[in-house]
């Protein structure tokens, strides 16, 4: 049963940051690794955030630190410059296809730009950044055998020392994302975040993959991956607490829309879903490795 399937994958391929130690990630990986962080008004983070990677750098956990950044007004790139981080600006990165419609085509683009067989996607907007959240995914895809694609989960409480339930960040995640991958993907039903920002995963998987270019980005990569390679290709690593600026409750509707949306699509795909417009439906950029410059 699906049920099960679930079950025994979360037993076998979840994983507590711990596991992995710098200097052993250091030792072990076989391969470069890109740490990305797509960063849009994020100057009260960006810096601590590139150094602390950089650090990881110097110990050879990774390659190189990129920030692409989203035009921000509030001098995010710059920061991350000073810091040490490589900065583009997103809408110079594939500037044929248009203007950058949000995250996911930003990602979709920085893949142009990354040069590591490994890629590791982390907020450029979390509060108190620990080494541990790059660490935590990149440690599984390259110490844990068979995974090609990790996503990291954790406690997102709504306020930092605040009483209350230390996962009341993650509404939409909890609210839409979750039920609807247990109503139609109950493989996936165990997987904890599914929109989690937090992903690492080998370069050639992602050239393969759509990207979905708003905010369904990481719940349709979720499903893309586990109908390409399956259940034992994804692991997902526990990051303990995350602390970043959330969005208010008028804003969580449409996202939920986008995920719904974003979901249907791959339904459609499948030939599950009648041929019906689907309200909010994001538009998806091509696999990159189908693209002539590849």
């Amino acid at each position: 049963m699906a049920c099960a399937t679930a079950e025994r994958w979360a037993k076998a391929r979840t994983f507590h940051h711990s596991r992995y130690d710098a200097r052993q990630i250091a030792a072990e990986r076989e391969q470069t690794v890109s740490l990305c962080l797509p960063a849009r008004e994020c100057a009260g983070t960006v810096a601590q955030i590139v150094e602390r990677l950089l650090e990881l750098r110097e110990l050879g956990v990774i390659d190189e630190v990129v920030v692409v950044d989203a035009a921000s007004q509030d001098g995010t790139a710059q920061l991350a410059s000073a810091a040490g981080a490589s900065v583009w600006q997103e809408s110079d990165l594939l500037c044929e296809y248009g203007p950058v419609l949000g995250k996911g085509d930003a990602m979709w683009r920085a893949l142009s730009v990354l040069r590591g067989e490994l890629v590791c996607f982390l907020d450029a907007d979390t509060e108190g950044f620990s080494a541990h959240f790059a660490t935590g995914l990149i440690g599984a895809l390259c110490c844990e055998s068979g995974v090609s694609f990790v996503k990291g989960f954790y406690r997102r409480p709504l306020a930092q020392g605040a009483p209350g339930d230390p996962y009341g960040g993650g509404r939409v995640n909890h609210l839409m994302a979750r039920p609807a991958l247990a109503q139609f993907y109950p493989e996936l039903a165990a997987v904890r975040q599914p929109l989690a920002g937090e992903v690492a995963a080998r370069r050639e998987l992602l050239e393969q993959l759509p990207f979905v270019t708003g905010y369904g980005v990481e719940i349709a990569m979720l499903i893309d991956v586990w109908r390409k390679d399956g259940l034992q290709a994804i692991a997902q690593v526990d990051l303990e607490e995350h602390h970043n600026r959330h969005q208010p409750l008028s804003a969580l509707g449409p996202m939920a829309a986008t995920v719904l949306a974003t979901v249907a699509q791959r339904l459609r795909e499948e030939g599950r879903l009648d041929a019906v417009e689907l309200a909010d439906a994001p538009l998806q950029r091509p696999p990159l490795a189908s693209l002539a410059f590849t």
